[in-house]
């Protein structure tokens, strides 16, 4: 809801948990995504673990990951950026927030 209230053309696929987002990011052909999220607290796989696995594969290595999750703790937000996180957005009180976030993170 709120990628599309911020650019209707953006396309969004959205996966269950970190083990098959990283099974359908391992299968891609062709184009690779220009901006991956990923929940820190993802179940069976968390954002953590499936960033430190995104970065190992080399057709995703243009590709900007931000984390998203409802901590703030700075040792999160500074391990996900060793990892290779591009950003990380703390989950903000309403969508509103949220919109002008992703507005940051796309440059509109």
């Amino acid at each position: 809801m709120a990628l599309s209230a911020v650019d209707k053309d953006i396309e969004c696929t959205v996966f269950n948990d970190g083990v098959e987002a990283l099974e359908r990011l391992r299968k891609l052909n062709g184009r690779s995504p220009d901006i991956i999220f990923l929940d820190v607290n993802m179940p069976r796989m968390n954002g953590v673990a499936c960033l430190e696995e995104i970065r190992k594969l080399d057709k995703l290595a243009n590709t900007k990951v931000f984390m998203y999750s409802t901590t703030s703790d700075n040792k999160m937000i500074s391990t996900t950026a060793e990892l290779g996180a591009n950003g990380f957005i703390i989950k903000p009180p309403s969508l509103s927030v949220l919109q002008e976030r992703l507005k940051q993170v796309f440059n509109y």
